[in-house]
Parts: C-alpha cells; sequence; structure tokens
C-alpha cells in the first residue's frame, strides 16, 4: 500500500508542480516578475491541484472537506513559509539560478508533504471508543 500510495503520490505531484512551474516561470520570463514572489504565486496554484488530486486519488480520505480542509492549509502554509525561506537563502544568499533553487525546493516540499499528508492530514479519524 505505501509503495502504491507514494507512486499516485509522485503522479499527482508532476501535475502539480507543472502547474507550479508554469506560473513561476511565466511570472519570471513573460511578466518580470522576481523569483521568490513568482515561486510563493506558483505554490498556491500547486497546492490547490494538490489538495484535490491527493485528496481523492492518493490518500482516499474519510475525512470531510472541512477535516482534511484545514489540515491541508496548515501544511500548505508551512510549505509556503519552507518554499520562502529556502528560495529567499537559494537565490539572494547563496545567488544561485531561481530554476535549480526552485527544483531543490521542491524536493524538499515533496518529502516533506508526503510525510505529514500521509501521517496527519488525511490519515483516516479513528473511531470513537464505545
Amino acid at each position: 500500500m505505501l509503495r502504491r500510495q507514494f507512486s499516485t503520490f509522485l503522479v499527482v505531484g508532476a501535475i502539480a508542480t507543472a502547474a507550479h512551474y508554469t506560473v513561476f516561470l511565466s511570472l519570471m520570463h513573460v511578466v518580470g516578475i522576481a523569483a521568490v514572489p513568482a515561486a510563493l504565486s506558483g505554490f498556491v496554484l500547486g497546492a490547490v491541484v494538490n489538495y484535490t488530486l491527493n485528496r481523492r486519488h492518493t490518500f482516499n480520505t474519510t475525512r470531510t472537506h472541512v477535516e482534511a480542509g484545514w489540515r491541508f492549509a496548515a501544511v500548505a502554509t508551512t510549505g509556503f513559509c519552507i518554499t520562502w525561506a529556502l528560495m529567499q537563502a537559494l537565490t539572494r544568499g547563496l545567488l544561485a539560478p531561481p530554476l535549480v533553487a526552485q527544483m531543490f525546493t521542491t524536493g524538499v516540499i515533496l518529502v516533506f508533504n508526503f510525510i505529514v499528508h500521509r501521517l496527519w492530514t488525511f490519515r483516516a479519524a479513528r473511531p470513537e471508543a464505545s
């Protein structure tokens, strides 16, 4: 089950990442927005895609949208902050190319998200003891 779940998570992640990178690269290269705000804007769209597809296809949760939604929002907010911090440190501190910095950040967020979503966000609520 873990292997199938992680494989599905990777496919969903690829779709969400494609949405994220489309916004990120478009804002940077077409609109001229700096790397950090462009990355954060892409993150928001990626998070929406991620929630929608992971809830249904990866974790098949019994949690309601209210239960899973606030948890997902908490994890996404943390991921947003991690993305900001890493992109700042990598592009402004270490002067890494924005795409390289974004790729590294994506890897960190992927591992973080899978672990937290599996163990907390979408984990089936325990039935109450009678």
